[in-house]
């Protein structure tokens, strides 16, 4: 049943992306935030197949701890899912992602109207600064900002070392970070065909201070309650 209803998705995908990425492309001429709701709608459709076809449920706790005004969310990144599920969680953000992904047919052609912070990680520091430049202004423009600070999708039970790109924005904007665990790797992994039923939580903790701290107190702490949490999940 997991191959057949896995089957029917991919399929159900393949049928709606291409139509949607027209949508997607005549909203070109609109405001961004304007652009992020309508584009979304998408992302919202994916899931809802994800739930009818494959039973993946989802359900959220710590929404209390988001604050009034954009901040710097870092979470954990297991699968394509929470990429997904975060446009629906969380306020109008962007993600810092890398620019190959802006080069996918259809899929890249939409998120490149979402305003994505895109980087060429080769240019190392120079990639640095551009998170940093266009992070303030896509803040300053109401928007959230969603890194992965990991860098890469990691399996359940697996952890890399955290890059301190993402405490750094916060700090040079002043603004709090929001750590974010999640476990949507145990139903929809990495790199996999297969999807698998069950309930996604997503764990939203308190915002951490980055007024007058150091980088790497930040990034040790969001760490810390981040790995800490997914034990628990």
């Amino acid at each position: 049943m997991i191959a057949l209803r896995s089957t029917l998705f991919a399929a159900a995908l393949a049928l709606v992306t291409p139509p949607y990425a027209l949508i997607a492309l005549a909203t070109f001429p609109l405001p961004r935030l304007a652009r992020y709701r309508v584009i979304s709608g998408w992302s919202r459709l994916v899931l809802q197949l994800s739930r009818a076809l494959c039973g993946i449920r989802w359900q959220v706790e710590g929404r209390e701890h988001l604050p009034a005004h954009p901040a710097v969310i870092l979470a954990k990144h297991q699968s394509a899912w929470e990429t997904l599920a975060f446009q629906h969680i969380f306020p109008p953000h962007v993600m810092v992602l890398k620019r190959e992904l802006l080069w996918i047919p259809f899929f890249g052609w939409g998120l490149a109207l979402m305003s994505p912070i895109a980087i060429n990680r080769a240019r190392g520091r120079a990639a640095l600064r551009d998170i940093a430049r266009r992070g303030k202004e896509r803040l300053a423009q109401g928007f959230w900002v969603i890194i992965f600070p990991e860098g890469t999708r990691v399996r359940p039970g697996e952890r890399r070392d955290y890059q301190q790109g993402g405490a750094w924005l916060a700090a040079q904007c002043g603004v709090p970070v929001v750590p974010v665990a999640h476990n949507a790797g145990r139903l929809w992994p990495r790199n996999a065909f297969f999807k698998r039923p069950g309930t996604v939580t997503v764990r939203i903790g308190p915002p951490i201070a980055t007024a007058g701290r150091e980088v790497k107190q930040i990034s040790a702490e969001v760490e810390a309650w981040i790995e800490g949490q997914q034990q628990t999940l």
